[in-house]
């Protein structure tokens, strides 16, 4: 598959607009996305792919807090880390193509940026509508590995990965 296509398809994902819903809070829900990414309610784990998605489809964060969000009604839910892991990521052209715990995809581009000093402490991207994503450790090493295949630290120490046209701070390595 063509880059252009993957990334009309990827941009053809359809999420209801929850940025434009603000209804009034209607109290907190027993439901957490847990660090794995697997979601629970009531101390149960949701095992239906399909009720997951949907959930994760009408995620809202209003600064630190997150909420599931209809245009009747906002529910606080709890979120250990991040809503969203990504767990591949596979290099298409000259952009990563990375793939969260749903399957859904985003092109690691400067849309969808890497941050690897977010005050979680973990490295994550910007997902979508500023969602972030924890970035898997696997999927690190896997960019960190490209990275010094195909470009040495710089002068400062520092090791990046280019993306989607964009350069992104992998490390800072100790001299």
């Amino acid at each position: 598959m063509r880059l252009d296509d993957l990334l009309q398809q990827i941009g053809d994902q359809r999420f209801p607009p929850v940025e434009q819903w603000n209804p009034d809070f209607c109290g907190d829900l027993d439901m957490v996305i847990h660090r794995s990414g697997q979601w629970s309610y009531q101390g149960s784990p949701i095992g239906r792919p399909a009720m997951v998605k949907l959930f994760a489809s009408i995620i809202k964060r209003e600064g630190e807090d997150y909420f599931l969000v209809t245009p009747v009604e906002k529910v606080g839910i709890r979120v250990e880390a991040t809503p969203f892991v990504a767990v591949s990521a596979e290099r298409v052209d000259d952009t990563w193509i990375v793939t969260n715990n749903l399957g859904e995809q985003q092109p690691l581009d400067a849309a969808h940026p890497l941050d690897i000093n977010d005050p979680s402490g973990e490295p994550v991207m910007q997902w979508r509508r500023n969602l972030p994503a924890r970035i898997h450790q696997n999927v690190m090493y896997q960019w960190q590995t490209s990275a010094l295949e195909t470009a040495a630290p710089d002068d400062q120490g520092k090791l990046w990965l280019s993306s989607g046209g964009t350069r992104f701070l992998l490390a800072e390595l100790e001299g």
